[in-house]
């Protein structure tokens, strides 16, 4: 069965993911588009010459209508964060240029994945579910897996110890309001309380770390992408592959963590070859659960003030 992929924005993001994926991933066609129309086309011929070493593809720039026969959308267009800016400062911009991806996409046909990473991504997450019309399991926002990545590394430094020893995620917002889960964190097979080595004030410093690190990343070199593009290679390669991958996503929340809006949020979920499989609902402490639920409703005062139609 042929293998499809069709991102939407070339990018730093959109291009260093379409050269993670190629080079972990055997795809059969990746269709590129973006409003900058020469781009795609010199990415398409500079990705076809790592072909010989990776495995064959059909890489080609593209419109939207190429999604019709699709199995995923990558959607990383958006205007890029600036130096001082938060991810939901740039809310009114990007959903004005989702709203012109997603409809021309639907109406092409297309019945496969969409995948979103361009920010402020929980939120546009749960507008491209709306936008679309797709069920909620088809619809899949990168959250708060890059914040987790960020974390294991800064544990592990700390630590002196591999990224590989660190369990511990990040949930919620992808973004000012998201928390680290360290009453539930294990490093080398332990609970993080027991390391007397990281002391409360520690954790607090950590935490700020995290949250700031892509702003410090973009104030040095104008933008992050290696993580995030890495990050959206492992989730389509999940679905194309049908392989079955637990990741802290922006996902559909059902009443899970006791949120009653109706939105995306940061959680540990299943994707495989049918999107979302399932939604987990990872154990939280009673303080935890109380900044998880304050992310939602933060989250939905925002949804609140955007008119869809």
């Amino acid at each position: 069965m042929s293998r499809k992929v069709l991102l939407v924005g070339d990018g730093a993001v959109g291009s260093t993911f379409a050269n993670d994926l190629l080079q972990n991933t055997q795809v059969d066609e990746l269709v590129i588009t973006d409003v900058v129309k020469e781009k795609p086309i010199g990415d398409a011929m500079d990705l076809e010459d790592i072909t010989p070493f990776v495995g064959s593809c059909n890489i080609h720039a593209g419109e939207y209508a190429d999604a019709k026969d699709a199995d995923v959308v990558v959607i990383t267009a958006g205007v890029p964060r600036k130096p001082g800016e938060t991810r939901l400062d740039l809310v009114n911009k990007n959903v004005k240029i989702l709203k012109s991806i997603v409809q021309p996409i639907v109406e092409s046909g297309f019945d496969g994945i969409f995948v979103v990473s361009a920010n402020p991504v929980d939120i546009l997450t749960t507008i491209t579910q709306r936008l679309s019309g797709f069920p909620k399991n088809k619809v899949i926002g990168t959250g708060t897996s890059l914040d987790s990545a960020r974390l294991k590394v800064e544990l592990a430094k700390r630590l002196n110890l591999s990224v590989k020893e660190i369990t511990s995620i990040v949930l919620g917002e992808h973004g000012d309001t998201s928390f680290e889960n360290f009453d539930e964190t294990v490093v080398d097979g332990k609970p993080l309380s027991k390391f007397s080595e990281l002391t409360s004030s520690d954790l607090c410093n950590i935490e700020s770390y995290i949250r700031q690190k892509g702003g410090e990343i973009i104030k040095n070199k104008g933008a992050t992408f290696y993580g995030i593009a890495m990050m959206l290679a492992k989730i389509v390669g999940a679905i194309l592959e049908n392989k079955a991958i637990v990741l802290p996503l922006s996902a559909p929340i059902n009443g899970e963590y006791g949120i009653k809006h109706d939105l995306y949020l940061g959680t540990p979920a299943v994707i495989d070859g049918t999107g979302i499989s399932s939604v987990i609902e990872t154990k939280l402490s009673e303080r935890e659960l109380a900044k998880m639920v304050d992310s939602a409703d933060r989250m939905q005062k925002i949804l609140d003030g955007i008119e869809l139609y």
